[in-house]
C-alpha cells in the first residue's frame, strides 16, 4: 500500500467500517478510522487527514456537528468531507450540504461509486495526490510502477523508503514532525519509536543522493523533516 492521500472514516458501524477500510486500502489510500464524533475532533486536531469519510449518526458529536465545527476553523475549512448517512430525504441532504459537506451518499450504497466520489473529491482539492507520477528536480516517482529514477537512473528503494519519499513529495516545503510521519507512513496502529524515522529518513538518503547530487530531504532542527520545495528549481 503507497503512502497516498490519507482518509479518515469516522462511522460507528463496525462492519461498515471494515468494509470501507479494506477497499479503500486496496485503491492505495492510507487509512485511519474512529467512532465517535468527538474522538474523530481530537484526530483532526492532532493531524487534518486529506479527506473524511463521515457518518450523520454518530455517538459523541453528530456528523452534522463535526461537519460544521470543521469548516469552522481555518486549517480544516477546506477539507473535503462526504457524508455517509441512512437519511436520504431531500431535506436532509441539503441540510448535509449546507452545513459543508461537499457530497453525500445515502446507505445502502454501492462501493465502486463511492470510490468513485473519494477519487473525483481529492483530484478536485489535491490533484498532486492522486498523480500517478511525482516530479522534482531531477527526481521521477512512480506510483504505478513503484519505481524511483534520478536523473535517468533507477534507484532502488526499500518500501518503507519508497512511501517515505513519496509522502514528502507531495507537499515540499512543508515540514512533518517524526510522529507525523509514523502516524502517515506507518499508520497510527503500529508502535514504534520516533527515532525509527531518523533511521528510514538515513536510508533514504543514502538510496537518492550521491556525492555530487543535492540533497532534497531538508532537517529542520527540532522540528522534523520536509522535502526542500525549492529543489525543483535547482536544475
Amino acid at each position: 500500500m503507497m503512502a497516498g492521500p490519507r482518509i479518515l472514516i469516522v462511522e460507528d458501524e463496525e462492519a461498515l467500517t471494515l468494509l470501507l477500510r479494506y477497499n479503500l486500502e486496496a485503491e492505495g489510500y492510507s487509512v485511519d478510522s474512529v467512532a465517535r464524533g468527538d474522538d474523530a475532533e481530537i484526530r483532526l486536531r492532532e493531524q487534518a487527514p486529506d479527506l473524511i469519510l463521515l457518518d450523520w449518526m454518530l455517538p459523541g458529536i453528530s456528523g452534522i456537528e463535526l461537519c460544521r465545527r470543521v469548516r469552522a476553523r481555518s486549517e480544516t475549512e477546506r477539507l473535503p468531507i462526504i457524508m455517509l448517512t441512512a437519511r436520504g430525504e431531500e431535506g436532509e441532504r441539503i441540510r448535509g450540504l449546507a452545513t459543508g459537506a461537499d457530497d453525500y451518499v445515502v446507505k445502502p450504497f454501492s462501493v465502486p461509486e463511492l470510490l468513485a466520489r473519494v477519487r473525483a473529491l481529492l483530484r478536485r482539492a489535491k490533484p498532486s495526490q492522486v498523480a500517478t507520477l511525482l516530479l522534482a528536480g531531477d527526481i521521477e516517482l512512480d506510483r504505478e510502477t513503484r519505481r524511483v529514477r534520478r536523473s535517468g537512473h533507477e534507484l532502488h528503494l526499500g518500501p518503507t523508503e519508497f512511501k517515505l519519499l513519496e509522502f514528502l513529495m507531495q507537499s515540499p516545503g512543508r515540514v512533518y514532525t517524526r510522529e507525523q510521519l509514523l502516524n502517515s507512513v506507518w499508520g497510527h496502529d503500529v508502535y514504534i519509536d520516533e527515532r525509527t524515522v531518523d533511521v528510514h529518513v538515513g536510508r533514504l538518503r543514502k538510496a537518492i543522493n550521491t556525492k555530487r547530487t543535492q540533497d532534497p530531504i531538508r532537517t529542520v532542527r527540532g522540528a522534523g523533516y520536509s522535502f526542500d520545495e525549492t529543489f525543483s528549481r535547482m536544475y
